[in-house]
């Protein structure tokens, strides 16, 4: 029996919400599956992923094969990297400890960058607020000014139409 990591699909039509589940590679795409390991929600900037670390490298250990879009998720989460360092230590290439340093330290890095990913988004996100209501207050200026300028020339017409309807009850009188 083929055992694969793969995406359950969720969700409604444009928002779709992924289970990653281990399933028998026969079994349809939103079928039977053995155990769910965690969520993927493509829908937020950056993806939520949600999974359990140690269920995940263990289905692996046991050879699990994932889909190219689950190896994706597991790689960005760090399963694949940390199944990679295990390969190593039983082959003797690796100690346990260097494995774990060197695990510890892309960990490290990639927090870092998830980070500041999230930050510029934010920044981004402020920028966009500030430059957009810029631009309205600048709009709403231009329309003040063009209101206030229509303003100032129809009082002068008022005049003079209060003035000829004034003239002619007096030449008729």
């Amino acid at each position: 029996m083929p055992v694969k990591l793969r995406l359950q699909r969720f969700g409604k039509k444009d928002t779709a919400f992924f289970h990653i589940v281990v399933a028998d590679g026969r079994a349809p795409r939103d079928g039977a599956f053995i155990e769910k390991l965690g969520t993927y929600n493509p829908c937020t900037n950056p993806a939520t992923i949600d999974i359990n670390f140690d269920k995940a490298l263990n289905w692996l250990e046991k050879g699990a094969q994932p889909t190219d879009t689950c190896r994706a998720i597991l790689s960005y989460k760090g399963v694949m990297y940390k199944h990679h360092l295990l390969g190593g230590i039983k082959k003797g290439a690796l100690t346990a400890e260097q494995a774990e340093a060197k695990f510890q330290k892309w960990i490290s890095e990639k927090e870092g960058r998830v980070s500041s990913k999230k930050d510029r988004l934010a920044t981004a996100s402020v920028d966009a607020k500030a430059k957009k209501l810029s631009e309205e207050k600048t709009a709403k200026e231009s329309k003040a000014a063009k209101i206030a300028a229509k303003n100032a020339a129809t009082p002068v017409t008022e005049e003079k139409t209060e003035t000829t309807e004034t003239a002619e009850p007096t030449t008729e009188a």
